[in-house]
């Protein structure tokens, strides 16, 4: 009898333990801005894979459009759950930077990807220079267009990091006179809306033709091509951003001239490394303003890398996007 409740004890120790270590595992959450666009599966890729690889618990979250108030019930909802970290891309500054701050000062690491929230307490920033690659398309456009022509951008004004792309491309831009400005269209994150203002753009002829659209973010690129397919025109110029299987096809096919490919993946997989290391080997102070220490043991920014993806290049990415399915 004895010998029947000593193991009946040491199984209900052993069951509780394994009750408590479940309860225990760390959880790593990542907040996109988009969660039903191929770029941001493609960041969540990486994030779960790093997380195997620890034998962590990855959750994905957030809105499934452009919504950056969404995107906010997302991290509320994150930080009440006492995470281990936070990876986040941050669509609206003046949104988000109150409950990235309140959560760092609940000890919870906060590292932005993709789109920064430079003003905030996270610890710092992995993505692209998006500056830098503003200015490599710009060069991409001036190369195709010469010293004139009009040219329409498409974005997602307020986001940070469309604003420095687009701040990239008008640095080069100025150096060409003739090059012009004709519009900066919100597309506020809706493909038909690209589609219909390029068709639109399309019919201008004379003076007012467009010579060349810029799509600054992922969703555009595609139903631009779309448009000029459908006008069946020839002599205009598309730059597009990321390597979405769409935007790959038509430069592929001729339509795009050549898009601005990040490293999403990477964003995701390092970002969930580096939320580790945080967690398992912290700074004395969380919340503390990193930028201006002299010895902080962080970076501010950690470039991830970006490639100009053309005709002569686009086969790589295909069959690296194929291979990694």
């Amino acid at each position: 009898m004895k010998q029947i409740v000593l193991t009946m004890l040491a199984l209900a120790i052993a069951f509780t333990a394994g009750c408590n270590t479940e309860q225990q595992k760390e959880v790593y959450y990542l907040i996109a801005n988009n969660v039903t666009l191929s770029y941001w599966q493609t960041v969540a890729n990486g994030f779960n894979e790093a997380a195997a690889q620890y034998k962590v618990t990855a959750k994905v979250v957030g809105p499934q459009s452009y919504d950056p108030l969404g995107e906010l019930d997302a991290l509320q909802q994150a930080v009440l759950d006492k995470p281990a970290g936070i990876l986040i891309s941050v669509a609206d500054v003046s949104v988000l930077q109150r409950e990235i701050d309140l959560a760092v000062q609940e000890g919870i690491p906060v590292i932005t990807i993709d789109s920064d929230a430079f003003i905030s307490r996270r610890l710092y920033f992995i993505g692209t220079n998006n500056l830098e690659a503003g200015r490599l398309g710009g060069s991409r456009l001036v190369e195709k267009l010469g010293d004139k022509g009009n040219v329409v951008f498409f974005t997602i004004p307020g986001q940070p990091n469309i604003e420095e792309r687009l701040r990239g491309f008008k640095e080069v831009l100025n150096t060409q006179p003739g090059i012009k400005i004709a519009d900066i269209v919100d597309i506020k994150d809706d493909a038909s809306i690209a589609l219909d203002k390029a068709q639109r753009y399309m019919a201008l002829t004379g003076p007012q033709k467009i010579d060349a659209f810029v799509c600054l973010e992922a969703v555009s690129g595609k139903p631009v091509a779309d448009a000029i397919k459908r006008a069946n025109v020839h002599g205009r110029e598309i730059i597009a951003w990321d390597a979405d299987p769409g935007t790959l096809d038509a430069i592929k096919d001729g339509t795009i001239d050549a898009t601005i490919a990040q490293k999403p993946y990477t964003m995701g997989f390092f970002g969930l490394k580096l939320l580790h290391e945080v967690f398992h080997a912290p700074p004395p102070q969380l919340n503390k303003d990193f930028r201006s220490d002299f010895y902080s043991p962080y970076p501010v920014f950690i470039d991830t890398g970006t490639t100009l993806v053309d005709r002569s290049n686009v086969d790589l990415y295909l069959s690296a996007a194929a291979a990694h399915k």
